[in-house]
């Protein structure tokens, strides 16, 4: 019988191994580079014991809707670009300072991406700038509305 990693004659008895997912006979010099089969223990295919009697908080849950959230300002790119300016810093010198790469600040200043909140922290601080506002329940005023409206009162249709 021949190995069917190396191809030598196997004298003796093979090895069973296992290469990957597939079993071969090997020579005792291949047999190192797999899992002898006879060793091999199978995964138990059980599910995780279940936890019982955890109670969940009694907290009372905040309605997403109204509770109010922080939002990037609209034009934050030109807020941080002016303030840059002002300080007289440059953008690989602001990036130095909050320890960025120039090019993160580059594409920030340009729009092309939003900056993360860690980020934004760090821009809010060595320029002495707000970035975020307020937003929640002060935006709708719900006397201007009332439960009868509906999309037709609101929307006008054109015609063609």
């Amino acid at each position: 019988m021949q190995c069917e990693i190396c191809g030598a004659e196997i004298k003796g008895e093979p090895f069973k191994i296992n290469v990957e997912g597939s079993e071969l006979n090997a020579c005792n010099r291949c047999s190192q580079y797999g899992t002898s089969v006879s060793t091999r223990k199978p995964v138990s295919r059980k599910n995780a014991p279940v936890r019982q009697g955890i109670k969940k908080s009694s907290k009372p849950k905040k309605n997403p809707v109204t509770a109010p959230t922080e939002e990037l300002i609209d034009e934050y790119e030109q807020t941080i670009r002016e303030a840059r300016e002002e300080k007289g810093l440059t953008q690989e010198e602001l990036a130095s300072n909050i320890k960025e790469k120039a090019s993160l600040i580059k594409k920030i200043e340009k729009g092309d991406i939003v900056p993360e909140d860690s980020v934004r922290t760090k821009i809010e601080q060595a320029l002495d700038i707000e970035l975020t506002e307020k937003v929640g329940e002060d935006d709708w005023d719900t006397n201007t509305l009332n439960k009868g409206t509906t999309l037709g009162d609101i929307v006008t249709i054109k015609k063609k």
